[in-house]
């Protein structure tokens, strides 16, 4: 007679793709919905528990393997027909679900925070690993039942939360502060392999040199990623923004004047701005940063060059911003003689990690245009 686990299991494998795709959207919508800050003490408990559970999963999985592995006595025949024993243990079975599910939340977690974090237009290919990761997550469930696969997500996972939660803790960023970032991932990684190794070594040394080669090849990936400058730049994030014809401090925060917009301006990469000769132009910007972390950025101006086809520097403004405000650190720069063109204004960190970008379009006008007002607060 079937018990209702069966029942459930059955139901399960039946309906498994459109569940997993299911369960890939709806868990990115709900973290994006509830996750508020990355140095928030619940959204990182949250991170923590996750890393608990997928870590308890894979030792014990890995445990039950190394028990049925070592009555099989060495054996090529005998270690076959105990993988098959494995895989029809329902034990097996709902520790993976769970391991795919754990993992599926807290890669999910990452890709809400990198995604809020950056412009992606050049951090796409951090963001692109992230994905890879998390579909890999929702695709591959047969995959758990190998060793190598569950650290290299695990590890992947370990080096993309040290990266925001070591600034969050030591208030600082900064090339110093990131490759601090990478050795604590790598200690985290040790310890967790050390508790492994002592409850399943025997399953572990099958897979010792592809587990080393994996996780060598996303320490250097991700290494690389940062000093090229396309890894979003948390804790930091560009909470608003915008390019203004005026802009007044006020008591509460700042009065900007800007042109109307229209509904397709939320699909146009540039926004047009009609310029007087010889009046400023202002870019505003609201970035977040963790409470303790206070540090300066930099507004980039930057104009096409079309004989060149190349982005040409104009202007770098230094801005002090004091971490801890929820909607972000107003600060704002200003430049003149703003020449007709393609223009773009990069809010980044003093090392040249792209937190956002502002785009728009001057338009040669002999009159000020319409405008409207708003309080930024």
């Amino acid at each position: 007679m079937k018990t209702p686990i069966t029942h459930i299991r059955n139901w399960y494998f039946r309906y498994e793709r459109p569940i997993s795709s299911l369960s890939l959207v709806g868990g990115f919508v709900f973290d994006a919905l509830t996750l508020q800050r990355v140095d928030s003490f619940w959204d990182n408990l949250w991170v923590v528990g996750h890393f608990v559970i997928i870590g308890t999963c894979i030792i014990v999985i890995n445990f039950r393997e190394n028990k049925r592995l070592a009555k099989s006595g060495g054996t090529a025949g005998g270690e076959r027909a105990a993988e098959r024993k494995i895989e029809e243990d329902r034990w097996h079975f709902w520790l993976i679900l769970a391991l795919q599910f754990f993992f599926g939340g807290l890669l999910s977690t990452f890709l809400v925070f990198y995604f809020r974090s950056g412009a992606w237009s050049v951090t796409w290919p951090f963001l692109l690993l992230l994905v890879a990761a998390f579909v890999a997550n929702e695709s591959f469930k047969k995959h758990y039942a190998r060793l190598v696969f569950q650290i290299s997500l695990f590890y992947v996972s370990l080096i993309s939360f040290a990266i925001f939660i070591v600034p969050v803790l030591v208030h600082e960023i900064g090339p110093g502060i990131f490759l601090l970032s990478g050795a604590v991932s790598l200690l985290a990684l040790g310890l967790f392999i050390l508790c492994l190794r002592f409850f399943a070594n025997e399953t572990f040394k099958k897979s010792a040199n592809l587990v080393r080669v994996s996780v060598a090849a996303i320490f250097v990936v991700t290494n690389i990623l940062y000093f090229f400058n396309l890894i979003p730049p948390l804790p930091l994030s560009l909470k608003d923004g915008g390019i203004y014809h005026s802009l007044t401090h006020t008591a509460g925060g700042y009065t900007v004047t800007e042109e109307p917009g229209s509904w397709f301006d939320y699909f146009s990469f540039s926004q047009p701005f009609n310029e007087v000769a010889g009046n400023p132009v202002y870019a505003y910007s609201a970035v977040f940063s963790p409470a303790l972390l206070d540090t300066t950025i930099i507004h980039e101006w930057q104009y096409y060059d079309t004989a060149t086809s190349r982005w040409v520097t104009y202007g770098r403004i230094p801005l002090t911003i004091v971490g801890g405000r929820p909607g972000g650190y107003n600060t704002y720069s200003i430049e003149d003689n703003v020449a007709p063109g393609e223009w773009r204004v990069n809010v980044e960190t003093q090392t040249g990690q792209i937190i956002g970008r502002l785009r728009f379009t001057v338009i040669a006008a002999t009159a000020t245009p319409p405008l409207i007002t708003e309080i930024k607060s």
